[in-house]
């Protein structure tokens, strides 16, 4: 048990070699759970710890080296309001011009904003059967993971 890393040659599920973070979000993969993120991120790191501390397997995905796509983020605000999905909190957000903040004011806007800077979205997103989680909270955590069974 333990983590698996996507930016690995063995990532494969089930004989399909998925490529792009869109192709293995859109599987809707019920038995595996795909952590998405930067390493670095202290957030990031403690849903790390708190998974490998259950031996909950995950696949990890480096935002850094994989930068998320519009479809994926579509399919995220399927399950997470675009006010959660979008980190207004951080460096990056205060970095922005007025005109390019003005762009979040519509979905598309922002989906527009968060592939361009991907340090836009709240960290960690935790996909799986359950649907998404954006952030991590210890509770969260543990229900979504008591619901998958």
């Amino acid at each position: 048990m333990g983590r698996i890393t996507a930016n690995s040659q063995n990532d494969k599920t089930k004989n399909n070699e998925f490529r792009t973070i869109a192709d293995i979000f859109l599987c809707q993969d019920k038995f595996m759970r795909h952590l998405y993120g930067i390493p670095n991120c202290s957030t990031v790191k403690k849903a790390r710890a708190w998974l490998e501390a259950r031996q909950i397997d995950y696949v990890f995905h480096d935002f850094k080296k994989e930068a998320p796509t519009a479809e994926w983020l579509a399919g995220c605000l399927q399950h997470v309001p675009l006010e959660i999905l979008l980190n207004k909190r951080g460096t990056t957000w205060r970095k922005l011009t007025p005109e390019e903040q003005a762009q979040a004011a519509d979905e598309s806007g922002a989906i527009a904003l968060m592939c361009a800077y991907p340090s836009l979205i709240k960290r960690p997103v935790l996909t799986g059967g359950n649907g998404v989680l954006a952030g991590f909270d210890e509770a969260q955590y543990a229900q979504y993971m008591q619901a998958a069974g």
